[in-house]
């Protein structure tokens, strides 16, 4: 049980890191469906955080337990935005 403390812990701490950072986030929403978009994360919460994403200025919200299972993979932009 604390392992999966300090994973969620250490996740946190990651997601901080990367607050206001312009990176790519690939959802997965099940059935084999991915869903790719560019943002940033804007907040973060105990329990989650929250990205806006570049082009529709959509606000969406994930919990870091997303990070750790794999739902959602955030990865440097391939092609850097200006």
């Amino acid at each position: 049980m604390r392992q999966i403390k300090t994973a969620g812990d250490s996740c946190k701490k990651q997601v901080e890191r990367i607050k206001n950072v312009k990176l790519k986030f690939t959802v997965n929403k099940g059935r084999n469906k991915y869903v790719s978009f560019y943002g940033a994360v804007e907040n973060t919460y105990p329990n989650i955080f929250t990205v806006r994403s570049e082009y529709e200025g959509e606000l969406k919200t994930f919990s870091y337990s997303d990070i750790l299972t794999g739902n959602i993979m955030i990865c440097p932009p391939e092609n850097p935005l200006p």
